[in-house]
């Protein structure tokens, strides 16, 4: 149990440098408290919405994927196109993270607060 903490703290934190980074590249926030904040929230609604609609087939995993989005749209400014754009560099920058970790033996390569890590 303990240990399932750690990795979803570890994750929770690689999502939210993800998701700091595409801010501040996106729309020049540069608020880490506040990226953890939006990726935990993210990690929430990806799973709360997952669980009830994601089952669906091909809509379903497409409406997760909104309702994601929509947490980075209602916590940073600019629309939906700045919410696709940070999402997409929070998607790049932690494969990065995780490929380097995961290649050093650090990690596995998954990370919470970001979609399809």
């Amino acid at each position: 149990m303990i240990e399932s903490l750690i990795v979803f703290a570890v994750s929770l934190l690689i999502g939210a440098l993800g998701i700091f980074l595409g801010a501040r590249i996106i729309v020049d926030t540069e608020d880490y408290t506040y990226a953890f904040v939006t990726a935990l929230i993210g990690a929430v609604v990806w799973a709360l919405v997952g669980f009830f609609l994601g089952w669906i087939p091909l809509l379903g995993p497409l409406l997760v994927f909104v309702a994601y989005l929509g947490v980075i749209n209602a916590r940073y400014p600019g629309g939906w196109v700045d919410a696709v754009a940070i999402t997409i560099v929070a998607w790049i920058s932690v494969l990065v993270v995780l490929y380097v970790l995961a290649f050093l033996g650090v990690t596995g390569f998954e990370a919470a607060g970001v979609p399809g890590t």
